[in-house]
């Protein structure tokens, strides 16, 4: 009995001792990496609840608020002026019963004074109107309630918000209000590089958007999210449907989100002809050449001014463009089921005669084509694509892009706008805190498409993600989960847009595979489609869908700006014969785990690869392991192809040393 006590007291002493020394080796403490913070267990910030899940989907009860929209607008192409009312029906599905409203008034970041105004710059371009000094900002003549009671409503104006109080509360749980806002505001020539005013031989091209008093979103995160406007972040909105009635003057052609209600007020008998021609051309049609621009005969005549009434449904937002100098042409979108949509381009003669926008209605009908196919299937009637002042931005339906874009530049911005018909137009992710919800994951798409479009026209070579690594890495950049307001003006396309999507990209292609990534993408776009996810329902979509535990990824590339460096230490072989097999030592030097691709060549020439996964970080800096080798190995290196953002690439080889 003593023996076999002491022979225990003995090996438990020896297990402790050994056990020990191992923790001594291997402990956190030692270098940058820290495996109990890597794969710390507390990422996300709650346990889900009964409107968004653990598993990441809305909960039974998920609700959101909606806003629907009739508006009747007049456009002043002298003065510049867009003059209307709106009446919007806003219905609370909260369980909160509401006493006010708060509403967005984005014009008025233009107004002297103002926050981003041209007497306070905030962040460059994005935030001003380039020194333009005018008569800017909302005027808001009456905010008046039209049911269930009519009275006039109180409001108060602080910078780009609005605040109006209600008679009484607004009942929770269907609770339901009509009011009316008249408005009106002079349109900046440059708005922030989201719309404006572009002069042409023509005619100007008025290009529009943020037009109108919009509601903010109340949701179950933060209640009101009354985040002023300042102009590096975009936009977070609700759903509805808007009916939208456009005065402008009778040599114009508008074009909006929706469908247009009204063609034959509007447009010739001849072109009415050519749109039904379109509509069922997989080949652009031109209802209107650059030949007819200056062509009287190109518009109805008998009147000063025509009405366009246009329709879009579960929509998050509206916008629009009208000009005496567009070129019009259009072609069909085949979509998945046997639906069809209508690619819509309208730009000047200056951006036809370089024979690049003729090629617009293409590009549009790809970029909608591929993405339907390979996720969820576009749900506007049309796809428009303006030629315009402003370099690039997405709408419900409409995009603007530059009127000198051509070959590939224009395949890349249309592309990337119409990209964001998923995120944010059908996926209504809070833009004004993460951008990296719609900018990031848009990317991810124009990778894909980009790929596919043409046989790979426009296809770019892969990334080398070494030298990436030390752009999108550097320990001066702010984490991706900051809100463009928050970070340095020259970080946020790095930060909203390439960091988040080379993310996704490395979590497709090497840490989970295309097929395991693809269907949870598809299932978050499925589950949130029309509704307002957070990052962490994302997370946990992307995590209970593939099987993957990925809080160390999240924690490590969106959550905070770790950095990763992977190191071969030394090759040793079994009893010292390299027959028996060697013995490869890696290390995690930086505080980024990652996967580790290893390429072996041994001395007869012949070239292995072993993937270890990132698991073997989960309690270690460093990680032996045995290689099944016959021969000496002339060289170990890690991540060969430069697939992975290791930013120390002068410690990935491992050679022999020379014998004398």
């Amino acid at each position: 009995m003593f023996r076999l006590r002491s022979i225990t007291a003995l090996l438990l002493i020896f297990l402790i001792t050994q056990s020990f020394a191992q923790e001594v080796s291997n402990t956190p403490g030692k270098g940058k990496y820290q495996y109990t913070e890597a794969f710390g267990p507390l990422f996300y910030t709650n346990n889900g609840n009964q409107y968004r899940t653990a598993s990441g989907m809305p909960g039974p009860p998920y609700w959101q608020n909606r806003a629907d929209y009739q508006i009747d607008v007049r456009l002043n192409d002298k003065t510049n002026e867009i003059s209307g009312s709106e009446v919007i029906t806003y219905t609370n599905n909260s369980p909160d019963n509401l006493e006010f409203l708060w509403m967005q008034l984005e014009q008025n970041l233009y107004k002297q004074g103002s926050k981003g105004s041209s007497i306070i710059p905030i962040a460059g371009s994005r935030s001003s109107a380039k020194g333009q000094k005018f008569d800017a900002g909302f005027k808001i003549k009456s905010v008046r309630l039209l049911l269930p009671t009519e009275t006039d409503l109180r409001f108060t104006i602080t910078d780009t918000r609005m605040q109006v109080f209600l008679p009484s509360q607004l009942k929770a749980k269907g609770g339901q209000l009509k009011f009316k806002v008249d408005f009106s505001f002079i349109s900046p020539n440059s708005g922030s590089d989201r719309m404006g005013i572009l002069d042409t031989k023509n005619g100007k091209i008025f290009t529009v958007a943020q037009w109108y008093p919009r509601m903010y979103v109340y949701d179950d995160l933060v209640g009101w999210n009354v985040i002023p406007y300042v102009g590096p972040s975009e936009f977070y909105l609700e759903y509805g449907d808007f009916n939208v009635n456009i005065t402008a003057p009778a040599s114009h052609i508008v074009v909006a989100s929706g469908e247009l209600l009204n063609p034959k007020e509007v447009y010739t008998n001849a072109q009415q002809r050519l749109w039904e021609e379109a509509a069922k051309s997989d080949k652009t049609v031109a209802i209107r050449s650059s030949n007819e621009v200056r062509n009287p005969a190109s518009r109805p005549t008998g009147k000063n001014e025509l009405i366009w009434k246009f329709r879009i449904q579960n929509s998050r937002d509206f916008a629009w463009a009208s000009s005496a100098a567009f070129v019009i042409d259009a072609a069909k979108i085949n979509l998945p089921e046997g639906k069809n949509s209508l690619a819509i381009s309208a730009y000047p003669v200056e951006s036809d005669s370089n024979n690049s926008w003729g090629r617009s209605t293409e590009y549009t009908k790809a970029s909608v084509e591929l993405n339907s196919n390979k996720w969820t299937t576009y749900p506007y009637p049309t796809a428009i694509n303006v030629a315009g002042i402003v370099s690039g931005m997405e709408y419900p339906g409409i995009v603007f892009c530059d009127w000198k874009d051509k070959n590939a530049s224009l395949w890349n911005v249309t592309d990337h706008e119409f990209g964001h018909t998923w995120f944010p137009m059908i996926v209504g992710s809070n833009e004004r805190v993460h951008a990296w919800m719609d900018e990031g994951f848009n990317m991810l798409l124009n990778t894909i498409t980009t790929e596919l479009f043409n046989k790979g026209e426009y296809k770019v070579k892969p990334r080398d993600m070494h030298q990436w690594a030390d752009i999108i890495t550097n320990p001066k950049l702010e984490p991706v989960m900051t809100s463009p307001d928050n970070m340095k003006e020259s970080n946020i396309g790095l930060l909203a847009y390439y960091k988040p999507s080379i993310g996704l990209l490395l979590l497709r292609e090497q840490i989970l595979g295309p097929e395991r990534f693809d269907r949870a993408f598809k299932t978050y776009i499925e589950r949130w489609a029309y509704k307002h996810p957070s990052p962490d329902d994302f997370f946990r979509t992307m995590e209970n869908v593939s099987g993957e535990n990925l809080a160390w990824f999240w924690r490590g590339w969106f959550l905070d700006n770790w950095r990763l460096d992977q190191a071969v230490a030394g090759v040793e072989y079994v009893k010292g014969n390299a027959a028996n097999g060697a013995l490869i030592t890696v290390e995690n030097l930086e505080k980024m785990p990652f996967p580790m691709i290893l390429e072996i060549r041994t001395k007869s020439g012949n070239k292995s690869r072993i993937t270890l996964p990132v698991e073997v970080w989960q309690r270690n800096t460093s990680w032996t392991f045995q290689y099944p080798s016959t021969e000496e190995i002339v060289s170990v290196t890690s991540d060969p192809d430069h697939v992975l953002p290791d930013h120390n690439s002068n410690n990935d080889v491992w050679r022999a040393p020379l014998i004398r």
